[in-house]
């Protein structure tokens, strides 16, 4: 079981709006194996060491300085802190206080000392945040398991949803001995139809994927039967009538990636489409504007975009070196802007957008 607490959106929308001469952010590469965390607090250590260095260098008062290492080592040297982890850790620090979130993302290990916190690699937390549900099912046995991001799965009661074949079925299910196979088939089809009816309200609310975890023939039974649009594409297949919720969803966790890269896919068409219509821009000076004026609808952003510069209240780029006073990574100050007026903003990587392009947005009116 990963244990993760992303930040929300406005989360996010508070750490992009803070400034202070000494802002550190700190991305960890971290295991959910407790034996394998060492390594992650030496890294930990040296980031830590490396950010004082910095800090010191830019005549920040000693006391501010004295603040910040408190802050930093508050998390290194807190036992308890290490002992449940996920895939990655952010860091996020000033002298005056300090935020963590442990990611089920793997990301790089990495450190940038500024004046705002460095937040594009977070956005790819936003933009995947491994949370769905799980149906497994079974003749003997039908489950819906919730699992989220910032908590422990669950398992949910779902009215009118029959938890076994024969619940479904009654004394039918009881003599199909006698009709054969086929038969047989047929109440499977009933079965899983009525699992779909009692699902149905639940995804009217809800657009999470949904996972299926079940043998043959009742798995492709189930998806000739299924009306639900979230249902992913791959199914786990094991008999999961002996598997607790914490071990469905470690199995699951790889189907989430390949489903994720799926919906990517998918949008890929989607922006050709907009194309069309004059509604998509590559151009970063562009998409600055657009987001300035909220006139992105959808942003896709390279997660390992480098550039540097200022933006103006106008939506104006100055590009700079990323060692110059005062500037900030444009690609993140782009996403925060966008998202400030409501566009749905994701973190890519560069192979996921055009060639040689930081960034794509649909517009919501042509350019």
């Amino acid at each position: 079981m990963l244990y993760v607490d992303i930040p929300s959106r406005e989360e996010y929308a508070y750490l992009a709006d803070i400034r202070s001469p000494a802002c550190v952010s700190i991305y960890l590469e971290t295991s959910p194996l407790h034996q394998q965390l060492e390594a992650s607090k030496i890294q930990l250590g040296n980031f830590i060491k490396e950010a004082l260095l910095q800090v010191a260098d830019t005549g920040l008062d000693k006391r501010s300085i004295a603040s910040l290492e408190e802050e930093l080592y508050s998390v290194l040297e807190d036992v308890s802190f290490w002992d449940l982890h996920a895939r990655s850790l952010a860091v996020f620090a000033t002298p005056d206080s300090i935020r963590t979130y442990r990611l089920a993302n793997e990301l790089s290990n990495r450190l940038v000392v500024g004046e705002r916190f460095f937040l594009k690699p977070l956005l790819r937390a936003l933009t995947f945040p491994h949370s769905a549900y799980i149906l497994a099912l079974s003749e003997n046995q039908t489950r819906l398991i919730e699992f989220f991001a910032d908590a422990p799965a669950e398992e949910m009661n779902v009215p009118e949803m029959p938890t076994h074949l024969k619940e479904a079925m009654g004394e039918a299910a009881l003599n199909d001995h006698h009709h054969g196979a086929v038969h047989h088939k047929v109440r499977l089809a009933q079965y899983t139809r009525k699992i779909d009816q009692a699902l149905r309200p639940i995804f009217a609310r809800h657009d999470s994927p949904l996972i299926l975890v079940s043998s043959e023939p009742l798995a492709s039974i189930y998806r000739s039967t299924n009306s639900l649009s979230n249902l992913t594409d791959e199914t786990l297949f094991r008999n999961a009538e002996h598997l607790g919720a914490s071990e469905l969803v470690t199995l699951v966790r790889p189907l989430m990636d390949d489903y994720y890269q799926a919906q990517l896919n998918a949008l890929a068409s989607r922006f050709e489409i907009r194309s069309g219509e004059r509604r998509v821009t590559q151009d970063l000076s562009d998409a600055a504007r657009a987001a300035t004026f909220g006139a992105i609808e959808l942003l896709l952003v390279n997660l390992d975009s480098t550039l540097n510069g200022t933006i103006d209240d106008q939506g104006l780029i100055t590009f700079s070196g990323s060692d110059e006073e005062n500037t900030y990574g444009l690609i993140d100050e782009i996403a925060k802007r966008a998202m400030a007026t409501g566009a749905r903003v994701l973190a890519v990587r560069s192979g996921d957008l055009p060639s040689g392009a930081d960034i794509n947005a649909i517009l919501r009116y042509p350019l």
